[in-house]
């Protein structure tokens, strides 16, 4: 009996003397086993790029609503304002496969200097649509200032009352030949508002014809302020004037274009 108990503590001692001798020094550890490779930490520039740019077909094709991400140039600005103390402006920009209005865009009044025509902008937003004018909103982009481009305006005018002119909305585009009508019952050749009830500085609505029809037209005045050219020159508008235009294909309702320059028909 007293053998048994003197084996058991020595066999107790031996067992505490090698637990005491493990963690004063423990073996090497296997610095292969359980290694989980981490991606690198993501920037806020590595995830702006993570959206693949869309081709102009692809954001036709996209669903409204969705997120959009596309390459484009600026042609003109339409208005910078802070809400909430957050900059925000709108833009007429297109690219050589198709056009694009980017509406609130986040944008510091720094930054809106910089974006002059022909600014080239990656933007990620979503595709709205208000009224029939297809356009990004609640937009953020990327300056690339390695390269500049503008676009010509597009003679469009014989697509007027086509449905294939929706392809080309938003577009820088040119009217031919058109001719001036009366803009309301008056006789009147221009409206200060849709219903004439504005006043000088606001926007500037118009009624020119071709083959027959007539279509409605507008000076934006956040676009083209009283002082600028193409104001001037529709307040001096007479019905029966011939007349050229440029400007982008805006829509409201159908088209309504945002008429940049308006000169006697050639």
């Amino acid at each position: 009996m007293k053998r048994t108990w003197l084996l058991i503590l020595a066999f107790v001692l031996a067992l505490t003397a090698m637990t005491a001798c493990a963690e004063k020094d423990p073996a090497p550890a296997d610095t292969t086993a359980g290694i989980v490779e981490t991606a690198p930490e993501t920037t806020d520039e590595t995830a702006a790029v993570a959206d693949p740019v869309m081709s102009y077909a692809e954001y036709v094709a996209a669903a409204v609503d969705s997120k959009v991400t596309v390459d484009t140039y600026v042609q003109a600005k339409q208005g910078w304002w802070e809400d909430n103390g957050v900059g925000q402006a709108s833009f007429y920009t297109q690219s050589e496969d198709g056009a694009y209005f980017l509406y609130n865009m986040k944008c510091s009044k720094e930054d809106y200097d910089k974006l002059t025509p022909g600014a080239h902008i990656t933007v990620t937003g979503f595709k709205s649509v208000w009224s029939g004018e297809v356009e990004i909103t609640d937009a953020t982009y990327v300056l690339d200032t390695e390269k500049t481009w503008t676009a010509a305006a597009k003679d469009v005018t014989a697509l007027l009352g086509k449905d294939e002119l929706i392809d080309d909305q938003n577009k820088f585009v040119a009217f031919k030949g058109m001719t001036v009508e009366k803009a309301n019952d008056d006789g009147a050749a221009f409206l200060y508002k849709w219903d004439g009830s504005g006043k000088q500085g606001d926007d500037l609505y118009f009624k020119v014809s071709v083959n027959g029809a007539t279509y409605t037209f507008t000076v934006e005045s956040y676009l083209c302020g009283k002082d600028t050219d193409v104001y001037k020159a529709v307040e001096a508008l007479k019905v029966g004037d011939k007349i050229d235009m440029e400007g982008f294909l805006y829509w409201y309702e159908g088209v309504n274009p945002h008429i940049t320059s308006v000169t006697a028909a050639k």
